[in-house]
């Protein structure tokens, strides 16, 4: 059987991730991964089990063999590689943000159309099984007009002064953290289910720990035990902690999101609730097999993911009866499926799974949202 041979850039989180989700398919594989140096390099792929590794990835763009490249490493990285995945020729499955700023996105946007290759950024949440359904049943009118999107992507993983991470570093990350890195999910997220598109937004950041500790040394040198003072250095903190937006949308709706990197005990919370002139419906990813549908006159429904119940747009994206829970690592699975038949197609229809042009539609977004906060005034997009 042919397979589709696949170089994955990147060993933190999110890296193996998507190693793991490319296994579980059938016409694909990884073989060949690259991080930042030899020693991490090898040590990754020891523990993955893949043979090729290089402690450079220019080589593994040079690889002849392989076909399609996923970029899986922080932010800062994102175009550089991207931009020369491309120009190798090859098909390339990004992490977001995209890039670094709207200019380089419309760049990589570009490049992948003239070039002719397969592109994709990893809006995995739009993989949920039943995202789709309730995508479909707003296409279908059954939401009737939308009134309001509202909702929040909360964690706790930055609670602490002493919680430290490169996304806390806007040289890794940007400008915007909160709303960069999660907020930009329920952003393309929503308007993906609801059909709807952001006009205006206006925005409040805050940041609740203006210094943090940053760890001298690897914070796995002290696991299970607490760092003494000398361990740490200070450091002065830019990004936002939290951020409360609200939303104009083009149809004339309104809309609010909160995000929060400091909620205590939400580990990755993803909410919303879409209201229509017909329906309601709510979501949340840690019941993430469940839609709450409302109604006025006549009695709430709770929709269980379910094959057989489901649209047929969503139906595609289950692997399991009902009962049987999907989740997270399931997302990242159906959005590569879904990447993968392309490329092996004849491309003639328009692809369902987000682009490059999506990517693009975020940073605008988010570029947007940073204007709003320091002007502290609605902005147009």
């Amino acid at each position: 059987m042919h397979k589709i041979k696949i170089g994955v850039i990147g060993t933190g989180f999110i890296g193996p991730a998507h190693i793991e989700a490319l296994r579980r398919l059938p016409n694909v594989e990884v073989v060949a991964l690259a991080d930042k140096d030899d020693q991490i390099a090898n040590a990754k792929a020891d523990e993955l089990g893949i043979e090729t590794r290089y402690g450079d990835y220019r080589k593994l763009l040079a690889n002849p063999e392989i076909t399609s490249v996923h970029i899986c490493t922080p932010n800062s990285f994102h175009y550089a590689m991207a931009k020369e995945a491309l120009e190798a020729g090859k098909n390339v499955v990004c992490e977001k943000p995209l890039a670094n700023t709207v200019a380089e996105a419309q760049e990589l946007v570009d490049l992948a159309e003239k070039k002719g290759l397969v592109n994709a950024v990893h809006f995995n949440v739009r993989y949920y099984p039943l995202m789709r359904q309730i995508r479909t049943m707003a296409q279908k009118g059954e939401l009737g007009e939308i009134f309001a999107i509202h909702g929040s992507y909360l964690q706790d993983w930055l609670f602490y002064d002493t919680d430290y991470n490169w996304r806390l570093e806007p040289a890794f990350s940007g400008k915007s953290r909160a709303v960069a890195d999660i907020g930009s999910h329920w952003m393309d997220l929503v308007e993906y289910v609801s059909g709807v598109r952001v006009a205006e937004v206006f925005a409040d950041f805050a940041i609740f720990h203006k210094n943090r500790k940053k760890p001298l040394k690897p914070i796995e040198t002290y696991a299970g035990k607490l760092l003494a003072p000398e361990d740490y250095k200070a450091v002065p903190i830019t990004t936002e902690d939290y951020a409360t937006v609200l939303f104009r949308f083009e149809n004339g709706a309104r809309g609010t999101l909160t995000v929060s990197q400091v909620a205590a005990g939400r580990k990755n919370r993803i909410y919303f609730e879409i209201d229509g002139s017909k329906e309601s419906v709510e979501w949340n990813s840690e019941s993430p097999n469940g839609v709450w549908i409302g109604r006025r006159d006549g009695n709430n429904q709770l929709m269980m993911k379910d094959p057989s119940l489901v649209y047929p747009e969503s139906r595609a994206l289950i692997s399991f009866p009902g009962g049987h829970q999907e989740g997270f690592p399931d997302t990242s699975k159906q959005l590569f499926k879904e990447y993968y038949a392309y490329l092996e197609g004849d491309r003639k229809e328009k692809p369902k799974f987000p682009t490059f042009r999506d990517g693009l539609r975020e940073l605008q977004l988010c570029e947007k949202i940073i204007e709003s906060n320091q002007k502290g005034q609605w902005v147009r997009l």
